[in-house]
């Protein structure tokens, strides 16, 4: 099976957290590697860094080491879109998830997406009745020490959302992590 490394490390500012990889991502072995995905976009002009980087695998050291910014998962096995995962898929790999955010302990969780942050709630083994509904942005639940912020999710496939609003979306999500 093969998967994206990830990217992670302690004291980070952020854990960018996907649903699962694509077989693009995989084949570029770079998270959001769909050349139609517009996470790169978003985060160039988002404000979260202050250098335009490019889709590629070169630009993960540079974001894990200048900026504090990680990657992972949900599922790390890919799908061609995330209807194709099976609840025993985040039965799986959410504990897992969970393991690493109480290991390393990132400032912030940056989910991104609805979807993968409820099925992380349901089947990571998190405490989550304090969860009703889940909005865009700040989140009241603390995994660990770490906050949690959700984004829209900037899969070519989530086009109700443009590039605009992915980008306020992520500025938001600068701002937050500037407050302590």
């Amino acid at each position: 099976m093969q998967v994206l490394p990830d990217y992670l490390d302690h004291d980070l500012n952020l854990l960018c957290i996907g649903s699962n990889p694509s077989p693009a991502s995989i084949a570029e072995q770079c998270y959001y590697g769909n050349p139609r995905n517009r996470f790169w976009k978003a985060l160039n002009g988002s404000g979260l860094i202050d250098e335009p980087l490019a889709q590629a695998k070169e630009s993960f050291p540079i974001l894990l080491q200048r900026y504090g910014i990680g990657f992972t998962d949900v599922v790390k096995p890919p799908t061609p879109g995330v209807a194709q995962l099976r609840a025993s898929d985040y039965k799986q790999w959410a504990p897992v998830l969970a393991e690493k955010i109480m290991h390393f302990s990132p400032k912030i969780c940056w989910f991104q997406g609805k979807v993968p942050y409820a099925n992380f709630l349901k089947y990571a083994g998190v405490a989550h009745d304090k969860v009703d509904k889940i909005n865009w942005g700040e989140q009241p639940l603390v995994i660990g020490r770490s906050r949690v912020f959700v984004t829209p999710n900037p899969s070519p496939a989530n086009a109700v959302f443009s590039l605009e609003d992915l980008i306020m979306w992520y500025k938001k999500l600068q701002q937050y992590s500037q407050e302590d």
